[in-house]
């Protein structure tokens, strides 16, 4: 004669009913059922307050999680989020920190899950990388070491007109000297703008640009007369290597930065784009945490040269939007 096969919902249904029935002691009930007098008595207000379903099974996970964190921190990562959309999780992990100082931290995977799950990240695809150059550029060392420098490429603002930004950073502390549009792309337009740079900051030990003009020409050793008045200025040039932008990444990515900030979409002027580039300059070096600062903005490592130059000031018709524009650097 083959075994029976029953389930644990059918022997608890029988339970209760013959506990209905009061004909045996719950004592025996329970010694029968080989179950405690505990889990007989759960097992009956169960199905009194439910009736079958009450004796269902049901799971065990707990309400709440013991590593779960406060509903308070997921708003504030949404709401910094908000505020800063193109920050990755990193980067609002730091700004947490500030927020909520002595609370434990989610660990960056978590802020990427809640970001995820509310639908705020974009998928990335990924991009090969290029073999590192063996070209001599040399690493920065300290603040003002080699300075970077380049256009980030044009663009059309709302009403049509061509912004083009010129950019110049320093690569050790990431500090953004300067961020802003250039009427044209050569000499005599590029010359006023670093002739202010370098009279509030003081002059870097090299310059680091590509090969394009007003940086280089065909001259003898590539100089065009920007790089000829940098040089006579004390200042070493470095130049990267045609098609090689991953020779200057740092400032490459921070182009990226840019462009995700400031050009996507572009402001419908050209003034309210130089105003979208100046907050951008200013949340840069001021606000953003950078990896390679142990997650300091910028302008906590950054300090003027102390290579100093003489300054005399002159009078200018292109206009200079940097601070200290009108004056000009002199051997």
């Amino acid at each position: 004669m083959p075994w029976k096969e029953t389930c644990a919902m059918d022997q608890r249904t029988r339970f209760v009913l013959e506990v209905f029935d009061r004909e045996r002691p719950m004592t025996a009930l329970c010694a029968e059922y080989g179950i405690s007098r505990k889990t007989a008595y759960k097992w009956f207000s169960r199905y009194k307050a439910e009736r079958l379903d009450g004796l269902k099974d049901r799971s065990r996970a707990p309400l709440q999680h013991g590593l779960q964190r406060p509903t308070e921190l997921l708003e504030a990562v949404l709401g910094l989020r908000e505020r800063y959309p193109w920050w990755g999780p990193r980067k609002l992990r730091f700004k947490l920190g500030g927020l909520f100082p002595g609370v434990p931290l989610p660990a960056t995977s978590t802020i990427g899950d809640w970001l995820k799950k509310e639908g705020l990240t974009n998928k990335r695809r990924p991009r090969p990388r290029c073999t590192p150059s063996s070209h001599p550029l040399g690493r920065p060392e300290e603040p003002n070491d080699i300075w970077a420098l380049d256009f980030k490429g044009w663009f059309k603002t709302g009403d049509g007109e061509r912004c083009d930004p010129f950019t110049v950073s320093d690569l050790y502390s990431r500090y953004l000297l300067y961020c802003g549009h250039v009427e044209r792309l050569d000499h005599d337009h590029v010359r006023p703008v670093m002739d202010a740079v370098f009279c509030e900051f003081g002059l870097p030990r090299c310059i680091r640009s590509d090969n394009g003009e007003p940086f280089a020409s065909v001259a003898p050793g590539g100089l065009s007369r920007l790089a000829l008045w940098w040089t006579k200025l004390g200042i070493d040039l470095q130049r990267i290597k045609p098609g090689k932008p991953q020779q200057n990444g740092c400032h490459e990515r921070m182009h990226a930065t840019l462009k995700e900030e400031t050009a996507s979409p572009p402001a419908e002027t050209l003034s309210q784009q130089q105003q979208s580039l100046d907050a951008f300059r200013r949340r840069f070096n001021e606000e953003r945490p950078h990896e390679a600062l142990g997650d300091r903005p910028p302008a906590w490592v950054y300090h003027s040269s102390s290579r100093l130059i003489h300054v005399r000031f002159v009078n200018r018709n292109t206009p200079v939007t940097a601070p200290s524009a009108g004056c000009e650097a002199t051997v």
